[in-house]
């Protein structure tokens, strides 16, 4: 009979379940296929948990402040949100295929050398989400504090306290993103329902405050606003996670289908975006003074009477949480795939302990955050759409991907190509990237602008598409290049 044959009277095989008592041993090497056992679903649950922070206020406050009104606003939300992290679930089809995170997975497009810029791009924005998540965490939590304790507010006039708060949002984070994927799956799961609770029970009290003659008579903005608002949310949402939508779909079953992949991204993330970016614009509507605040999550705080804003800090402190775990939780599979020989779990140590100076910095010695905190995001959208554009035209051609050469960094890898680098992809992800920044102005405020690109007053660069020209040209300048055919031509085993 042969191995794999049942019959009638053997008894079922075991299903391996996951074991919440231990740490995730796997590190970036790829999935065995009889231990991808994940569904859809659990994708879905991820991502909401994920977008359920406060973070997304200030970007519906942007959205009215570019001159929109609600039903703009909300249209812009849908469209940014549920269109970027379908790319997100584009990705995802890559981890299904591969069994591997997805910078591990982009060795084989651009080599096991040439891979190290998209990987310390895809670095540097998973640290700068973490650095913001535990910075507004631990503002949070000084909130919480001075409601509860009668504490001083103010982080420069606590410095020990703010230490506190910060250790506590870092503690948290560490104690679910370092036992590895199983465990964040299931903490993401009911923390969803618990937070996404506590989100609507705020959210219905917000709108009752809201000024609706004031939401009411607020005019249409131009389609402009419109065109400039989708690539804002979608920079500040999707785009930002699209080169880690492998690192949780690596485990999912053979059998799932790559719509369903895009499906669970997409709805997972654009329904709480919707909801939280569709609350802070709707504020801001009521409340003109809120597009003009410097830090409009406090700003809303102050318009809630005490019993409200405590379960609006825990939200906020969850939401946060949430989102910082699967972000610490890829970061530490890309700080892997730049070589590192350390186990996972001191992979999310190292990145952690970063992101902990960083949010120090932030909160003991900036006098300014969320004005670099939309600059920081917009930057690096452009070289992220850049791989994402040549990842997926190469993912047209390759199905399959060699798991040993993956791991692989010598002369022998079969994706070593030419010195380590596939010069297809690396020029084409380059040029995309040069392309994007001359489209592109980095501006903080109106009085501190860090650059502006050459093409920066176009119809393209004023309508802030710039990350849409790079997409556009990383894909078709590597399709022109033979990138479909690349991957074809590497006859995976």
């Amino acid at each position: 009979m042969p191995e794999n044959t049942r019959t009638t009277e053997d008894p079922p095989a075991p299903v391996e379940s996951p074991v919440l008592s231990r740490y995730e041993q796997r590190g970036i090497e790829p999935v065995p296929e009889a231990d991808r056992q994940g569904n859809p679903l659990d994708l879905f649950w991820v991502w909401f948990a994920a977008n359920l922070s406060i973070l997304g206020i200030p970007l519906g406050v942007t959205l009215v402040a570019l001159g929109m009104n609600v039903w703009q606003a909300l249209l812009v939300a849908a469209l940014g949100a549920f269109g970027s992290f379908a790319l997100v679930g584009v990705i995802s089809i890559a981890g299904r295929r591969g069994g591997a995170p997805s910078l591990t997975l982009s060795r084989a497009t651009f080599g096991v050398r040439g891979n190290i810029g998209p990987t310390l791009v895809s670095l540097a924005s998973r640290l700068g989400w973490e650095t913001v998540n535990t910075a507004t965490g631990a503002f949070a939590l000084l909130s919480l504090s001075a409601l509860l304790l009668g504490t001083n507010p103010d982080a420069k006039q606590t410095p020990v306290l703010a230490l506190v708060c910060i250790a506590i949002f870092v503690g948290c984070t560490v104690a679910v993103s370092g036992m590895g994927h199983a465990f964040l799956v299931t903490v993401q799961k009911w923390a969803t329902w618990i937070f996404g609770g506590l989100n609507v029970l705020v959210g219905a009290y917000l709108v009752s405050t809201v000024d609706w003659s004031a939401v009411a008579s607020t005019p249409a903005g131009p389609i402009s606003a419109v065109i400039i608002g989708v690539g804002t949310i979608a920079a500040g949402t999707g785009i930002g996670w699209a080169n880690a939508g492998a690192d949780m779909s690596r485990y999912q079953s053979g059998r799932v289908r790559a719509g369903a992949l895009v499906a669970s991204a997409s709805a997972g993330a654009g329904i709480p975006l919707v909801f939280i970016i569709g609350l802070g614009s709707l504020l801001a509507a009521g409340d003109s003074s809120l597009a003009a605040a410097g830090d409009p999550v406090a700003a809303v705080r102050s318009l809630l009477p005490s019993w409200v804003a405590v379960p609006y800090l825990v939200t906020a402190f969850g939401g946060l949480l949430l989102s910082n775990h699967l972000s610490v939780y890829s970061a530490g599979l890309t700080t892997l795939t730049l070589g590192f020989r350390i186990k996972r779990v001191y992979a999310v140590v190292l990145d952690v302990v970063v992101t902990t100076l960083g949010a120090i910095y932030f909160i003991l010695i900036s006098d300014s955050f969320y004005g670099p905190f939309i600059t920081f995001i917009s930057l690096l959208a452009v070289p992220i759409t850049a791989w994402v554009g040549v990842f997926v035209v190469d993912m047209i051609g390759r199905r399959r991907y060699d798991a040993d050469a993956l791991m692989d960094l010598s002369r022998s890898s079969r994706y070593w190509y030419r010195g380590g680098v596939e010069w297809r992809a690396t020029a084409s992800w380059a040029v995309a990237i040069v392309v994007g920044f001359l489209f592109s102005t980095a501006r903080v405020s109106e009085a501190e602008v860090w650059f502006t690109g050459a093409l920066a007053d176009t119809w393209i660069g004023s309508n802030g598409l710039a990350w849409v020209a790079t997409l556009v040209v990383a894909g078709a300048l590597y399709a022109a290049l033979g990138g479909v055919r690349a991957g074809r031509a590497t006859k995976e085993a």
